[in-house]
């Protein structure tokens, strides 16, 4: 997987979570975390995924799928695929998508084990879920 630099995306109704891999495509890194002001407001936010792929040269990304805990799919399933779609059209690039049940629950548990307390949490649960996401489906290739 040498020089393609991956993309993790968190997408949230009012948030989206990002890290990138490193070059060698071994580690995911949380990077930020994309706010908008309404759930159906999405152009600043594809605009800043743009410029964090020119930035960084990004060649894929991997988009965190909400399935419900039994596999079935829900609402968020529906706006989480229409997002991909715009995203692919938008940036040309592959997205691949990616079950994120339990990131939420795995990242508040990181925060936890490194001492991250009360409103914090906020500022980094979205992009630490994203490196999770994309960690794990750097994990899979091996």
């Amino acid at each position: 997987m040498n020089n393609e630099r991956l993309m993790g995306l968190d997408f949230g109704s009012k948030t989206v979570g990002v890290a990138l891999s490193d070059p060698t495509g071994l580690i995911a890194s949380p990077l930020e975390i994309i706010e908008r002001e309404r759930e159906d407001k999405l152009r600043k936010t594809y605009a800043r995924i743009e410029e964090l792929i020119e930035e960084y040269n990004v060649t894929k990304i991997v988009l965190g799928l909400p399935l419900n805990m039994d596999s079935s799919e829900g609402d968020r399933v529906r706006k989480t695929a229409e997002f991909k779609e715009t995203l692919e059209r938008r940036t040309g690039l592959e997205v691949i998508s990616w079950d994120e049940r339990l990131t939420t629950v795995e990242a508040h548990d990181i925060m936890s084990e490194v001492g991250v307390k009360g409103v914090d949490r906020k500022k980094y649960v979205d992009k630490i879920a994203a490196a999770i996401i994309l960690q794990s489906y750097m994990d899979s290739l091996e």
